[in-house]
């Protein structure tokens, strides 16, 4: 049974998700996970909140509480808004744990080692108004390069340059919003990313199989040549700096930069999960000297955390020296934006995901979400698209099929699987039509190509609506009962046979599809083999029951209410 090793990008801790936060790492990362272990695969999928960096301290300061506190909230916050999302982390961390503590020191003090980090003296912004240095987000200003007035530090979100706090224009002190700034020298430590120039030059050419956009991003960061990189900053929360377990000199009121030891809590949640319980030797899936060598690792991400992934934390993993596992497969995707601009909670702009969850069950979300995931390019959300697609794909296809087919049958036949009757030339036709959309579906899905993917499925529930349509078990009914019901058995199975493919993407109402002939979805969920063998999956005399309509339409008044309450534009 192979192993896959899962890790979605880590929700940054200050505030609940937006949908495009959702698509670009965490949904599909848990669309793949549900899809590979429907199939069999040991698939351990990790998740965390990503809780240092500035913007938790300026998020905090804001809400009135201290940092720790806040994080500890707004971690809960985010656990439940992707429980009720159905994201099937097998442990959803944190970075602030013990656990990613220890390990980021460690690779600080191998690296150094490795003489791949040094001290270096910076020229930094001192607020003198602030009385303390400036790390990047705690300082704004007009961006040098494309002129928005809102850049931050460390990147600007107009051009999505990265930045240098010093090159800013009119730069002023996020935290009190003072221009009575001064450049001073202070000191940093640098992970020196330049001398393994080759080597990760030699480690991503080695990924012929990665997605064009991610290997695109990465080349370019190769081509224009590794920057060495400061992996310290000038803030109270986050990793000590230390030097044999005691503070380092000239680092006391320094911690590690979050993109330094963010990443590694990938490693660390997994030492979480055993900690917790969950699991045991957390080593085996991570190190090549115990065990890790038959895992395959798979990550995903927004396009703008790709350099990170195939840059910087290789080099810690490649840099450390030790038989660390390395990803395997990047999925990274474009932007979601709401009618084309960004998503906004100041500027009241989009949906997150705890309003999202007010408005609709989870399923009508992740349905047009992934049906429409911002692959070859940016994408742009509308509740208008949103809801027919809903209305057409949802409720029209999948949701009519089913009501359709268990209210004939109960009318007819009694609510159980009809015994009478043969299969013949149209389910043989239908078979054939069937194992060839399955597994068009199954590699679409195994390539991570999700709207491909869904294009596949969709296509599948609309086959098994066009063979209701030939069959017309009604029609046949008053001259040939038998025909009827060898119509109505495959139109039965088909219910669980379009719950299995859809569970990855739908697992709520694959769920409920499951129910309605109380089957145990691992059981019954487990991914098909072939068509045949489905559709003679329930036995005749197998009893349901008349399920709810799976999926209600959604009305144009609510498209134009949600409009307003949203900010669409």
């Amino acid at each position: 049974m192979p192993r896959i090793l899962i890790t979605s990008a880590l929700p940054y801790i200050n505030g609940i998700k937006h949908l495009g936060n959702l698509v670009g790492s965490m949904l599909p990362a848990d669309v793949y996970a549900r899809f590979e272990r429907a199939r069999g695969a040991d698939v351990l999928f990790l998740c965390a909140t990503d809780e240092h960096g500035t913007p938790a301290e300026l998020a905090a300061r804001a809400a009135g509480q201290t940092v720790e506190h806040y994080c500890a909230e707004q971690h809960e916050i985010q656990k439940k808004a992707c429980e009720e999302f159905g994201l099937s982390f097998d442990h959803f961390g944190r970075s602030s744990n013990p656990q990613n503590e220890r390990l980021t020191q460690h690779f600080a003090a191998v690296l150094e080692k490795n003489g791949l980090i040094e001290e270096r003296v910076d020229r930094q912004i001192y607020s003198i108004d602030d009385q303390r240095f400036l790390p990047d987000r705690y300082v704004e200003g007009t961006c040098p390069h494309c002129g928005y007035e809102k850049a931050r530090g460390d990147q600007c979100d107009n051009c999505g340059q990265l930045l240098d706090p010093i090159e800013l224009k009119d730069p002023y002190s996020s935290i009190s919003g003072s221009k009575n700034l001064e450049v001073r020298v202070t000191k940093h430590l640098y992970l020196l990313q330049s001398k393994l120039q080759n080597a990760i030059a030699d480690w991503v050419a080695s990924k012929p199989g990665w997605p064009q956009l991610t290997k695109s991003i990465a080349g370019k960061w190769i081509k224009e040549g590794l920057q060495d990189r400061s992996i310290t900053r000038d803030l109270y929360w986050g990793v000590p700096v230390e030097a044999n377990g005691k503070p380092r000199p000239g680092f006391e009121a320094k911690v590690f930069y979050v993109w330094f030891d963010a990443p590694i809590e990938y490693i660390a949640c997994t030492e979480e999960w055993e900690a917790a319980g969950k699991g045991a030797n957390w080593r085996s899936w991570w190190r090549l000297d115990d065990g890790a060598d038959d895992v395959r690792y798979v990550q995903f991400m927004g396009k703008d955390n790709v350099a990170f992934h195939t840059v910087s934390f290789p080099v810690t993993l490649l840099g450390s020296g030790e038989p660390w596992k390395t990803v395997d497969a990047l999925k990274s995707l474009n932007w979601l934006t709401w009618y084309g601009g960004k998503f906004s909670t100041s500027q009241n702009r989009g949906i997150f995901m705890d309003q999202a969850l007010g408005l609709l069950p989870a399923d009508y979300w992740r349905w047009h979400l992934m049906a429409n995931a911002p692959e070859s390019d940016d994408t742009s959300f509308t509740l208008e698209h949103f809801a027919s697609v809903v209305n057409k794909d949802l409720a029209d296809v999948l949701g009519n099929f089913v009501n359709r087919i268990t209210r004939f049958c109960a009318s007819k036949f009694g609510q159980e699987v009809p015994a009478a009757g043969d299969y013949g030339e149209t389910e043989e036709k239908l078979i054939a039509d069937l194992d060839a959309k399955i597994a068009a579906y199954t590699a679409a899905l195994e390539a991570m190509e999700f709207r491909k993917a869904f294009a596949e499925l969709r296509g599948i529930w609309v086959a098994g609506n066009e063979y209701l349509q030939i069959a017309a078990p009604w029609t046949a009914f008053k001259t040939d009962p038998d025909r009827a019901a060898a119509g109505v058995r495959a139109g039965l199975n088909l219910i669980v046979l379009f719950a299995a493919l859809s569970s990855p993407v739908i697992p709520h109402t694959a769920e409920k599809m499951f129910a309605i002939f109380g089957l145990d979805p691992k059981e019954a969920g487990r991914w098909p083999s072939s068509a045949r063998d489905a559709l003679s999956f329930l036995k005749p005399g197998h009893t349901f029951e008349l399920p709810e309509v799976l999926f209600k339409k959604i009305e144009d008044e609510q498209v134009v209410e949600w409009r307003e309450k949203f900010g669409a534009e």
